[in-house]
């Protein structure tokens, strides 16, 4: 077995705010120290790594999180959506760039059933987006 120390910290600056968790009044004066098997270590580091948050930091957000869900959970479920606007505003201007062709001209260029396919993938990536903020 493998100890990690919750007041370790091995992690990067998160990308969304302060690089520490919000002080709180009184500050932290409780250290805990829990045995985890390597494995889990490793999984633990991994998943904070991606993150950007210290293994520490990742292990409470989890536990005094609502259902499972952390504050660092919802930051990466709002930067995944932010990302799919962005494609969707792209592919979406080429789709109108495409229709305004094809009424000026009454040819419908090749590459248009790409663009309605890329569409249709980030709608697909964007509803699962949805289900993963409010659930089945």
């Amino acid at each position: 077995m493998s100890g990690v120390d919750v007041a370790e910290a091995d992690g990067g600056g998160a990308s969304w705010g302060k690089t520490n968790r919000d002080d709180v009044q009184g500050g932290r004066t409780k250290k805990k120290t829990y045995r985890v098997s390597v494995a889990e270590e490793a999984a633990l580091k991994v998943k904070a790594q991606r993150y950007g948050i210290s293994v520490a930091r990742l292990v409470v957000e989890s536990a005094l999180s609502k259902e499972g869900e952390s504050h660092t959970d919802r930051q990466a479920l709002i930067l995944e959506m932010a990302q799919i606007r962005t494609l969707l505003s792209r592919v979406s201007s080429n789709i109108n760039q495409i229709a305004r062709h094809a009424n000026t001209t009454g040819e419908f260029p090749a590459d248009a059933a790409a663009s309605v396919a890329a569409m249709r993938k980030l709608m697909v990536r964007l509803d699962e987006a949805v289900r993963a903020v409010v659930g089945p």
